[in-house]
């Protein structure tokens, strides 16, 4: 049977007749009490004393419709029917359940099925307290007892039902703001409407000047969950661009470009279309119907009607894939935007190179072309026959992708002038917080003041915990904090009373029709409420349903150690730090006294057996210490990541040779804790190389490169990277390319490779699905821990790496457990 939702306890007192009556519905409240005015003892002195029609009549209405669990219902079956006799009311059919009855089925063979002998037997508690006889036989203390007896019978019996189920707290962190997770609008209510009124300022204002938040809340407070309930409610409006943190101090503003260009090519919920397609033909709609300086054709007015209901109508009703009369309207689109854009702000630098790459995307529906003229946006130097499919003038080597990346980005703002303001989204910055990045930090404050001086129209949010920000305002120079936090948006932690909301959300949208108070005891959800964050709130709340239905022992919440604080808040912190590890140790030097009093009891015992000449074998089981805490959460965590990277694989990705190196580097200074290697880059003059990170390990050196460009920058760096291979003999050289990256078909670049394999210390490899794959989890990993997105601890969680099979990185660094 299946815990029933729809449910009361009752407990009556009486022997012919009710003489008191308790309520507890399936929150496990008390809902009614009373006592009879027609009892014998009733001495005109009791609180909720009523007349027992009126008492009969309140029960008829509580009962209604409720499945009413008792104990040992016949008893107040009974009563019930004697006292509904009494004062001439028809009795009603209830549905009654007993709990007596359905305790022998749970707990057969018990010598007693009395509450009291039960409520000891599976130590259940009543605020925080066990059954005591001599409190025994009221209604109340008993229907509570009866409360807590039904729940733990329904316990045993929910694993066979819900173990089908996902874990409805186990989603427990929004990614990114594309994602779809249930949210609880009540929550941060005050906060997203200033969010919200700061967009309509932007919009609004004459100049159009770009605005900073910044969003301060602790580790799992809900900050990118209120950035995910803007983009699900203004996606169809504004353009949300989301943006990681940086990893490689060179290319900040490039890095910041490319996680633009994937939210640009993301969809919009509801519709078929990226949110390129939404900015092009919002702003080409407002364009032709706004515009004074151009004097509209025919091709204008026949646009104007095809999109007067539907701006998206410009991509689905001016002809066909491949036809003249789209070639023609989209030749028209194109000539009418660059126009506006000479005459507005001129023909200097890339800008109207770059328009005419976004305009290229938007018009394919084709995937080829759409993913060259994408990979054309990236500053990705194409092979001339590429560049050529698409129409676009090829990009070479000597372009500064900073630069570029900049006037880029003011590109996407001004054509948001046409439309609607931007959201930016700085998030996962506290990896930046390290003192050996100061300088990726500084670098990313002086690419955060450049955005504010070139880009309008955008609303530029950061996301931070409260002492990563304290030691931002620290570093940062006056005018970046000064623009930045034009606002500061705290995010308080919620009432208890919205965290059982939003606990009860995530049930309903599991599909599981049980209330929280039914799914936890009082314990355990005053275990949960007490958590820190929302994001702890939901861990421990999954570590209770897993306990529940598969039998996983509930953990104790880890105490992380890999959080560096900001330098004002060092010695308090690491005086914190000490006091935890202090009574981390303290407890667990308990429990080791406790085994050992444990293992002595046994030992005394088992020599007092042989003593006596008993030579009966003794059954003991034998001692296997239980896994670390956090070894099933990690393997938990791969295995879930792995999927999602698997499944993002064959979508649109800028991969870029700074990226990698960004991530490379960040991975081997995570494994410097808990392996033996220095890290250096070497140089061939003037001359570019690929990307690179040396491992200097004891007794050999690996160089590890990437090379994703194509075209003549391929067939340069690779040249010039085999002259390092031939010159440092002592040093084992791997050449890295993603297979998505297009194939190398020049004679001379092929030539190239041939050459790289050819010495016995280079080796040209593709990096496969796996390869990619286990070198994203990997990195990922190490960012969602430092940036707490995953509380474990750091080295442990490396530790564990070493059990994925074949993983490259793991194999070359010579990390094992």
């Amino acid at each position: 049977m299946d815990l029933i939702k729809n449910f009361i306890v009752i407990d009556t007192e009486g022997r012919d007749q009710l003489r008191e009556i308790a309520i507890i519905n399936a929150e496990g409240e008390l809902i009614y009490e009373a006592f009879s005015q027609e009892d014998p003892n009733y001495y005109g002195r009791r609180l909720k004393s009523k007349p027992l029609v009126d008492i009969l009549a309140d029960f008829q209405k509580i009962a209604s419709e409720k499945v009413i669990i008792c104990h040992n219902a016949n008893h107040d079956i009974q009563v019930l029917k004697n006292s509904f006799k009494k004062v001439s009311i028809d009795w009603q059919n209830l549905n009654f359940q007993c709990s007596l009855e359905l305790a022998k089925n749970s707990f057969p063979n018990l010598p007693s099925y009395s509450l009291e002998y039960l409520s000891k037997q599976l130590g259940l508690k009543v605020n925080h307290k066990y059954f005591n006889p001599q409190q025994a036989h009221a209604a109340r203390y008993d229907a509570e007892f009866t409360y807590q007896l039904y729940r733990k019978i329904m316990d045993k019996k929910n694993p066979f039902t819900l173990a089908n189920k996902p874990n409805p707290f186990g989603s427990n962190r929004v990614d990114n703001p594309f994602q779809t997770h249930p949210d609880l609008k009540s929550i941060y209510q005050g906060e997203f409407a200033r969010l919200k009124s700061t967009i309509t300022d932007i919009k609004y204002d004459e100049n159009h000047q770009s605005k900073g938040v910044v969003i301060i809340g602790e580790p799992g407070s809900g900050k990118t969950h209120l950035i995910m309930r803007l983009a699900q409610e203004l996606l169809k409006i504004n353009r949300l661009l989301f943006i990681r943190s940086p990893n490689n101090p060179n290319s900040v503003l490039y890095h910041t470009y490319s996680q633009i260009l994937q939210s640009f090519v993301q969809p919009v919920p509801g519709t078929d279309y990226t949110q390129f397609e939404h900015l092009l033909a919002h702003s080409f709609v407002k364009l032709i119907s706004r515009s004074t300086i151009i004097k509209l054709t025919q091709k204008d007015i026949d646009i104007q009607k095809t999109v007067k209901d539907n701006p998206l109508n410009l991509y689905k009703q001016l002809g066909g894939e491949g036809t003249q009369k789209k070639r023609e309207f989209w030749d028209h689109i194109k000539k009418r935007i660059l126009d506006w854009w000479l005459n507005e702000w001129g023909a200097s630098g890339y800008y109207l190179q770059i328009l005419t790459g976004i305009i290229e995307f938007c018009r394919y529906t084709d995937p080829k072309r759409r993913n060259l003229a994408a990979r054309w946006l990236a500053a990705e130097e194409l092979s001339e026959s590429a560049a050529q499919l698409i129409g676009l003038e090829n990009w070479n080597d000597e372009i500064s992708k900073e630069e570029f990346s900049l006037q880029a980005i003011s590109v996407f703002s001004k054509l948001s002038l046409l439309d609607e303001p931007l959201i930016i989204v700085f998030d996962q910055l506290e990896s930046l917080g390290y003192e050996h990045r100061r300088e990726l930090l500084l670098n990313f404050g002086e690419a955060v003041k450049e955005m504010f001086t070139h880009v309008p129209n955008s609303l530029i949010i950061l996301n931070l915990f409260p002492e990563r920000w304290q030691q931002f305002q620290y570093i940062f120079d006056g005018a970046v904090v000064g623009r930045v936090s034009q606002q500061q948006i705290y995010l308080q932690s919620p009432s208890q009373e919205q965290i059982k909301d939003i606990l009860k959300i995530k049930l309903e949208a599991a599909g599981i029709d049980l209330n929280v108070n039914s799914l936890f005891a009082p314990e355990e959800l005053e275990d949960i409420l007490q958590q820190k964050s929302i994001r702890m709130v939901l861990n421990r709340a999954a570590d209770y349903y897993n306990y529940k239905v598969r039998q996983i022992p509930v953990a104790s919440p880890p105490i992380i150690d890999d959080v560096i604080p900001p330098v004002s808040l060092a010695v308090e912190q690491r005086l914190k730090k000490l006091e935890k590890e202090f009574i981390q140790f303290k407890n667990s030097w308990q429990e080791v006294v406790h085994q050992i009093g444990s293992l002595e009891a046994k030992i005394e015992e088992l020599q007092q057996k042989f003593k006596n000449g008993n030579q009966t074998t003794v059954d003991t089981p034998i001692f296997i210490p239980p896994p670390h805490p956090d070894e099933d959460k990690i393997r938990t965590y791969l295995v879930k990541q792995k999927e999602i990277l698997e499944r993002e694989y064959n979508e649109i990705q800028f991969i870029n040779d700074n990226d990698d190196l960004g991530k490379l580097t960040f991975i081997s200074e995570a494994f410097e804790k808990i392996s033996q290697f220095d890290m250096e880059q070497l140089r061939l003059g003037t001359k570019k190389i690929p990307e690179h990170l040396v491992i200097k390990k004891p007794k050999e050196s690996i160089c590890i490169a990437f090379l994703q460009v194509e075209g003549s920058s391929f067939t340069a760096r690779i040249s010039n990277f085999n002259q390092l291979v031939n010159s440092h003999k002592n040093i084992q050289f791997i050449l890295w390319r993603d297979v998505r990256q297009p194939n190398i078909n020049g004679k001379v670049g092929k030539q190239q490779i041939a050459i790289l394999n050819s010495f016995k210390n280079g080796e040209f490899r593709p990096m496969e699905k796996e390869d990619r794959i286990h070198f994203e989890l990997i990195y990922k990993l190490i960012i969602d821990i430092e940036n707490r997105d995953f509380e474990v601890h750091l080295e442990e969680a490396l530790k564990r790496l070493s059990e994925i099979p074949n993983t490259w990185l793991i194999q070359l660094l010579g990390i094992r457990e």
